[in-house]
C-alpha cells in the first residue's frame, strides 16, 4: 500500500485548498477511504470519509459545509476540497484506508494563518 498526499500549503483564513492522495499497491476502488489530520500535540482525527463507490460520505462536525471529500476510482485518487479555512484547521493531513490508519503517506501540511 502506498499513499502520497499533496496540495497543502499556507493559506489565509477564509481561503481554500484542494488536497490529493495518489493511491497504489491495492485495489483502490474496493476500499473506503479517510482523510485524517493531526494538529501539533494532538492525536489523529478523522476529518472525512468516503465509501468505496464514492456515494456515502462522512464529515466531522467541525468541517461540515466547508470540506468536500471525493474520489476518482479511474485515477486511484482521493481528494479533499477545503473551503472557508480556519486557523483551527491547521494540521498535517493524511489519507488512509478506513479499515486502518496504520498505513499513511507522508502527509501534507496545511497552515491557516494571517
Amino acid at each position: 500500500v502506498q499513499l502520497v498526499e499533496s496540495g497543502g500549503g499556507l493559506v489565509q483564513p477564509g481561503g481554500s485548498l484542494r488536497l490529493s492522495c495518489a493511491a497504489s499497491g491495492f485495489t483502490f476502488r474496493n476500499y473506503a477511504m479517510d482523510w485524517v489530520r493531526q494538529a501539533p500535540g494532538k492525536g489523529l482525527e478523522r476529518v472525512a470519509a468516503i465509501a468505496n463507490g464514492g456515494i456515502a460520505t462522512y464529515y466531522t462536525d467541525s468541517v461540515k459545509g466547508r470540506f468536500t471529500i471525493s474520489r476518482d476510482n479511474t485515477k486511484n485518487t482521493l481528494y479533499l476540497q477545503m473551503n472557508s479555512l480556519k486557523p483551527e484547521d491547521t494540521a498535517m493531513y493524511y489519507c488512509a484506508q478506513s479499515i486502518s490508519w496504520a498505513t499513511r503517506g507522508q502527509g501534507t501540511q496545511v497552515t491557516v494563518s494571517s
